[in-house]
């Protein structure tokens, strides 16, 4: 409480109050989309080797693969046994598109989500829900971290397929026609998931690139 015959300070509220907005996009894949989930059983032998510290045996001999097995890990399910693409795969996407457009990435972090369907039965990472595709099973050479390369086996699914994304946006920062065409963008030159032409690895395979249906296709 004030004196009586002392002045206060009236205070002035300077930042306003987040402008949160939520839209809802379509996007049907114009390429294939190449998943590639870190499996359970290798966190588990990352786990293993960990805790037996330098005690590891060198050497050890390796477990002969199986390429089915190696195919169903690589994918990303939710507890309904639903198929997902990872929903920070999309955001990252609308991230690393920023660069085309001249707006700063460091902003775009903190202005735009994409909200997730479910979690992964067993890892849980956010999903989107693939709404349109089933997995095809895909081997193919892989160049690992060291130069080696080697088998993978890993889930494909064929152009056309499809998902909703929930985007949540800073409504201060873009509007809804910024969010379509910086999703637009990550769909055309960016990418989701292995080969995509963004990848940090390599310059792709052209992959995972989508683009954002208008209002008639994403009615059907």
């Amino acid at each position: 409480m004030a004196k009586a015959g002392v002045a206060t300070k009236e205070s002035h509220v300077v930042i306003r109050p987040p402008n949160i907005q939520t839209a809802l996009f379509t996007v049907i894949g114009t390429a294939p989309y190449v998943q590639h989930k870190f499996s359970q059983k290798a966190r588990e032998k990352m786990r293993r080797d960990q805790e037996a510290g330098s005690q590891r045996k060198k050497g050890e001999k390796r477990e002969p693969k199986d390429f089915h097995a190696m195919y169903e890990a690589a994918q990303h399910r939710m507890e309904d046994g639903s198929w997902g693409i990872p929903a920070p795969a999309f955001r990252n996407a609308c991230i690393s598109a920023c660069r085309l457009c001249g707006f700063k990435m460091t902003l775009a972090k903190l202005s735009v989500f994409v909200l997730p369907d479910g979690y992964d039965a067993d890892d849980a990472t956010p999903l989107v829900r693939i709404t349109k595709g089933e997995p095809e099973y895909l081997k193919s050479v892989v160049r690992l971290a060291t130069g080696a390369t080697d088998l993978h086996a890993r889930p494909m699914w064929k152009t056309g397929w499809r998902a909703d994304l929930r985007i949540e946006f800073d409504g201060d920062q873009f509007s809804i026609e910024d969010v379509a065409n910086l999703l637009s963008r990550a769909g055309r030159q960016v990418g989701v998931g292995e080969g995509r032409p963004d990848s940090k690895s390599s310059s792709g395979l052209g992959w995972g690139l989508f683009r954002v249906a208008d209002k008639k296709e994403a009615q059907k």
